[in-house]
């Protein structure tokens, strides 16, 4: 290890998988549990990986199978899975005051996704401060909601709770004490939780570089960078295009004007959130499709959300938009996108589809459950989601270990997991005679 130079890949895995593991044993205590008995080692495991990676499936309701010391040990790992284990020990060395090395400001420059490792320490201050003033917001927001049925201390917890796991995209939820697994369905009509919800999810989900854009530029949208430009137009149209379906195809037993906050609490915590109003089981095939693809989408680079992220999918449809158009540059807004952007989109592309269809062919198998069922828990486990059908506290031990590895897979970045594990074999610039191959 001395001799060897630990990339920040392979640093940020580490560190994921440190806290995973600290987190398990934790919960494995018997004070964590509600009963007073040991969750386990692979019930501890599961719900350590999920707070982590900031999914929300569980296979023990939040409420009812954890005791307040479980809960909180659950919301401290929703927290650093949603910041980022790297950003977590900055703020450490913020508070101790300790100077920055070099090789600590590149590996922090790969875990929050700055465009330049210049000003990185900055930024990652600027993120730790909006985090906590956010997060403090929403649990001011969602207080007065839980102070009617709740004494002033409990409802100040649930506030909290709900609020970090909300801007984290954590999914976990406190509501099993009034049914088990019910996520947010008791509040399908309450205006101030799918509001408050929603706004925390999508600000948790934009990524900390267009925040950063927003800190310098305000308003002045033409000043951002590209990314920020991608991110914002992207989440507009995966908010109003999955919405108007939602408004039209589901929820035929409402009118109209009570159709608007379920269609809109669907269509924004498919991207990675993990909370829900309704059944989704009740849901049309159709519609179980659109949330599988909204999963897969998610959020954006360097934010809480998890997925493919916006853009990823951004680039590679502007990319077809130049192949139908016979353009030899891939370019937007008036900059040109360089190619290994390109490489690398098709790579995470091909890397989460390949293991999202393995997983749910592997879940149908073991478990002899329906397609649309498999499917839905392995893309919400990939994403780092957290919805479920309802199956997955009934899935085998195999099962369990898929979706655990699909999450931290998830988590991470798909090619940052491949770059941690693969020696870097990059040599040169020296170049191949090229030939030409038919596609399409």
């Amino acid at each position: 290890m001395k001799n060897r130079k630990i990339s920040p890949f392979q640093v940020i895995v580490t560190g994921f998988l440190a806290v995973i593991l600290t987190g398990t044993l934790l919960l494995m205590i018997p004070a964590a549990s509600a009963d007073g008995k040991s969750a386990g080692f692979f019930d501890a495991l599961f719900t350590a990986t999920s707070a982590t990676c900031v999914t929300g499936l569980v296979v023990r309701d939040t409420a009812t199978g954890w005791s307040a010391g479980g809960k909180i040990i659950i919301l401290c790992l929703i927290q650093i899975g949603g910041m980022g284990v790297i950003t977590v020990s900055a703020l450490i060395s913020f508070l101790l005051k300790k100077r920055f090395s070099l090789r600590q400001r590149e590996i922090l420059q790969e875990s929050i996704s700055a465009s330049s490792i210049g000003g990185v320490v900055k930024a990652a201050s600027f993120i730790v401060k909006v985090i906590f003033f956010i997060e403090l917001l929403g649990a001011a927001c969602l207080f007065p909601v839980f102070l009617r049925e709740y004494s002033v201390p409990k409802a100040a917890g649930m506030a909290l709770f709900h609020s970090v796991s909300a801007f984290c995209n954590g999914g976990f939820d406190l509501m099993g004490e009034k049914e088990a697994f019910s996520s947010l369905t008791f509040f399908r009509d309450s205006v101030p939780v799918n509001l408050v919800v929603c706004a925390l999810i999508l600000l948790g989900g934009i990524g900390f570089r267009t925040w950063d854009d927003v800190r310098r530029f305000g308003i002045h949208l033409k000043r951002y960078s590209l990314q920020s430009k991608l991110v914002l137009t992207f989440s507009v149209i995966l908010i109003v295009l999955p919405f108007a379906y939602f408004m039209a195809a589901e929820f035929d037993d409402l009118p109209a004007g009570e159709r608007v906050l379920p269609a809109l609490f669907q269509t924004v915590t498919a991207r990675t959130a993990g909370f829900n109003t309704v059944d989704l089981s009740g849901l049309k095939d159709s519609s179980v499709i659109l949330m599988i693809l909204l999963m897969m989408i998610g959020g954006a680079s360097g934010s809480t959300a998890g997925g493919m992220k916006i853009n990823t999918i951004a680039v590679l449809i502007i990319t077809l938009a130049a192949v139908f158009r016979q353009q030899k540059n891939v370019s937007v807004f008036g900059r040109r996108i360089a190619a290994d952007v390109v490489h690398k989109a098709a790579a995470v592309l091909t890397l989460y589809q390949t293991a999202f269809l393995l997983a749910s062919m592997a879940i149908s198998l073991l478990e002899n459950l329906p397609a649309r069922e498999s499917m839905f828990e392995a893309a919400s486990a990939i994403a780092t989601v957290g919805l479920s059908m309802g199956v997955t506290p009934t899935l085998g031990a195999a099962s369990r270990v898929i979706l655990i590895i699909l999450m931290f897979l998830g988590r991470v970045g798909g090619l940052t997991f491949i770059f941690a594990i693969l020696r870097d074999e990059r040599t040169g610039f020296g170049k191949f005679p090229e030939e030409d191959i038919s596609v399409g």
